[in-house]
């Protein structure tokens, strides 16, 4: 049966139900590889249609905001086997593989860089598939059919942000990108009993500044408290949205995303959220002056959006690290992915992972150029990582396994 290839610019158009269960279908196999999987596997959140749909639905990635939807749907007869999340985008905001030195490039030669396709969740650094398939050849014909509706979009390039697992990255490689390479920080929970225990595996300089950096949120009369999804009010999702936005304010930019945005994912998938509240005592009682917002599935907690309205030190780290870490713990959940860029990060028990984007240039000379750039990099890249790991943070024999 051949394979046919839609483009697709809205999600309504595939549905919720279908789009999901190609997203567990596509977990279940890269779980269990040949074998029959046992349980559901854990699906990436930010791969739900309730995610993506509420991107572009509350304004945030639509193409008002430079994000055109232009997802591509493999179908076998009237089976989705395959799908690949895809932006015609007409700037570089949002995302975490930048991109801005080429564009430059492109601008002074008198070159169009944009639009440009690029598949990639917006606004977040999250490593996933990107080749969403039911099996292995699936995914193969997709990297082919979305090389093929590049090159007839007459586009500058095709960029494929954090795709998961070295499947991936052969296929598109294979179909003729380039290959980059990138570092982020991820935790890795070793089955600690609970949260002190994992601070004893640190070097003692580590474990010092830790629970120094704790202590002084609490000396400052500031507690904090945890709420899934499924426990937050609606005064609590307004307060972090408004931690959000004035955080932003506060570095001069603009807030990608809303308070729509927010309250659609309280309705939609609150079992993945987990929202970090900050309160301050006082006589009148208590005053909440910071948030931070995490997303989870039983297997992974990806560290998302923080915001205050009032600065206390350390506070960051105690809702952005310290608290997660602790409901990982808790949870039993294997992984903490930290997002973007941050060494700080290592101090806290977080170790270097390198991580990959595939990139694809129409015109020859510049892909050529960004061919020797990338090559030069990734050796850089190597030193790098090598270097981290030389300032590992626990002690010797004490590392999660």
């Amino acid at each position: 049966m051949t394979d046919r290839l839609q483009v697709v610019a809205d999600l309504a158009t595939i549905g919720a139900e279908r789009w999901d269960a190609l997203v567990a279908a596509d977990a279940a196999r890269r779980t269990s590889g040949d074998s029959a999987p046992v349980a559901p596997a854990p699906v990436n959140p930010f791969l739900r249609h309730a995610f993506l749909s509420a991107l572009h639905e509350t304004g945030c990635a639509d193409l008002d905001a430079g994000w055109g939807v232009e997802y591509l749907a493999l179908w076998r007869g009237d089976a989705l086997v395959a799908a690949m999340p895809l932006y015609r985008k007409f700037h570089s905001y949002g995302e975490y593989v930048f991109d801005w030195a080429w564009a430059d490039a492109y601008r002074r030669n008198g070159v169009d860089y944009y639009p440009k396709l690029l598949s990639a969740i917006p606004f977040t650094p999250v490593t996933g598939p990107r080749l969403i398939a039911v099996d292995a050849a699936a995914g193969v014909a997709l990297a082919k059919a979305a090389m093929k509706h590049a090159r007839g979009s007459k586009l500058s390039s095709l960029h494929v942000l954090f795709p998961a697992g070295d499947d991936e990255a052969e296929a598109l490689e294979k179909a003729g990108c380039l290959l980059r390479e990138g570092v982020q920080f991820h935790w890795t929970n070793a089955g600690y009993p609970d949260f002190e225990t994992f601070v004893d595996t640190l070097e003692r300089k580590k474990r010092k500044n830790i629970r120094a950096e704790r202590r002084k949120v609490g000396e400052a009369g500031v507690r904090v408290r945890r709420v899934t999804g499924l426990q937050a009010a609606a005064d609590d999702w307004r307060f972090f949205a408004r931690c959000y936005a004035n955080t932003y304010r506060a570095h001069y930019s603009t807030p990608y995303l809303n308070l729509g945005f927010f309250q659609r994912l309280a309705r939609t998938m609150p079992e993945n959220l987990l929202l970090v509240i900050a309160e301050r005592d006082e006589a009148s009682g208590t005053r909440p002056i910071a948030s931070a917002l995490v997303v989870f599935n039983e297997d992974t907690l990806y560290g998302r959006y923080w915001g205050e309205v009032e600065h206390v030190p350390c506070l960051h780290f105690e809702c952005a690290y310290y608290q997660p870490l602790e409901f990982c713990i808790e949870r039993g959940i294997r992984l903490f992915e930290g997002g973007a860029q941050g060494e700080h990060k290592m101090a806290r028990g977080f170790l270097p992972v390198k991580t990959r984007s595939l990139h694809w240039l129409a015109h020859p000379a510049f892909a050529d150029a960004v061919g020797e750039f990338l090559a030069r990099e990734a050796i850089g890249v190597g030193h790098y990582v090598d270097e981290l790991n030389e300032r590992d943070p626990f002690k010797r024999d004490a590392g999660p396994s």
